[in-house]
């Protein structure tokens, strides 16, 4: 910042001026329009003259040192004249006429001096008083101590209001649901229809406020994707019960296998426990001791007893 006082644009605020003391800013501002600078005179060079005025007063001093003094000894010459052409002639016509002529020519030094004294004046006064209005007022744009200076608030921007439309989508979630399927054995399931998730879509309109969202309002709702409900089938299906083996026939008290005990063993080329996984093709039912070899391998278990397990 400049060290002299003046005028300046306000830092804190660019609508006005304030002044700057040449220390720190005062509260003295003005108006947004820069207050006029002093007009200096294009034409002053010199102790407040305009360059025309010292041409002026250059001309006095020219006339009253060169011009007056030729006009008072003209004048002297011819008071001087006429009188000893009166005296010697005793014509009082010469003498009027020399009087009239030194009359005219002391006027005329006299109008010349006037002229050029008022010119001198007017040239020095003139700067003066553009020096003095214009001192007057820089004087007056200043701010002086007391002066009191009204602050014109600058004006509050008007709010700018805009509204726009926004869009949001939300998943709808699917429900689920079961079914029984006579096709399927009881206790087996599977999933008949899978299920999918739906699609709402929202319409809002925000309105903000110099670009800041102040409300929200819902103004649409659509169900755009609606949700597949999964389905899922549990099986009903009974299968009949197996039918029982037929037991095979006792055979004859001869025809039974030695080596086994409490029980008649068949005699054949193989024998299995009646309801076990063998195939014959003779079987026998009910439990005997092993008191031999275990041929047909009917104690697996290898307690002694044929067929118990």
């Amino acid at each position: 910042m400049a060290n002299e006082a003046g005028w300046f644009p306000d830092p804190t605020n660019g609508n006005q001026w304030r002044w700057w003391d040449g220390r720190q800013w005062t509260d003295h501002v003005a108006p947004a329009a820069r207050p006029a600078a002093p007009k200096q005179d294009a034409g002053r060079s010199w102790l407040g003259v305009p360059v025309w005025g010292w041409v002026l007063i250059a001309a006095a001093v020219v006339t009253l040192t060169v011009f007056v003094p030729w006009l008072v000894a003209l004048g002297a010459l011819s008071i001087l004249v006429t009188g000893i052409v009166a005296v010697s002639a005793g014509t009082p016509t010469w003498l009027r006429l020399r009087t009239r002529s030194m009359a005219v020519a002391v006027t005329g030094g006299a109008a010349v001096l006037v002229l050029v004294t008022g010119t001198v004046a007017a040239a020095t006064g003139a700067g003066r008083s553009v020096e003095v209005s214009t001192v007057g007022a820089a004087s007056s744009a200043s701010p002086t101590p007391g002066h009191t200076t009204t602050r014109v608030p600058s004006p509050t921007p008007t709010p700018v209001t805009t509204t726009r439309e926004e869009t949001v989508t939300e998943a709808i979630p699917f429900e689920r649901t079961t079914a029984e399927d006579p096709s399927l054995t009881r206790g087996e399931t599977r999933v008949s229809v899978a299920g999918a998730a739906g699609e709402l879509t929202r319409t809002f309109r925000v309105t903000l406020v110099d670009g800041v969202e102040v409300k929200r309002e819902q103004i649409a709702e659509t169900v755009t994707r609606a949700p597949v409900t999964e389905v899922t089938v549990v099986g009903t299906y009974d299968p009949p019960a197996a039918a029982p083996a037929p037991a095979a026939p006792a055979p004859a008290q001869g025809d039974c296998d030695p080596n086994y005990a409490d029980g008649c063993v068949p005699i054949a080329s193989d024998v299995d426990c009646a309801g076990g996984s063998g195939n014959g093709p003779a079987y026998f039912s009910g439990t005997a001791r092993v008191v031999g070899s275990d041929i047909y391998d009917l104690d697996r278990d290898g307690d002694g007893i044929a067929c118990d397990s």
